[in-house]
């Protein structure tokens, strides 16, 4: 999908097609930021954590 057609299906749905891309940002930000620190603290257990 082209840029121009994104933005333009986004503004027909209104706040609901700037909500929907967000919150899926931030959940996988969360979830890869927590997978993250958890493979971190894993490796490192013998560590003064």
């Amino acid at each position: 999908m082209m840029n121009a057609d994104c933005f333009a299906f986004m503004s027909s749905l209104g706040w609901v097609g700037w909500l929907m891309p967000l919150a899926f940002l931030l959940l996988a930000g969360l979830g890869i930021a927590s997978l993250t620190k958890y493979l971190f603290s894993r490796s490192h257990q013998g560590g003064h954590a």
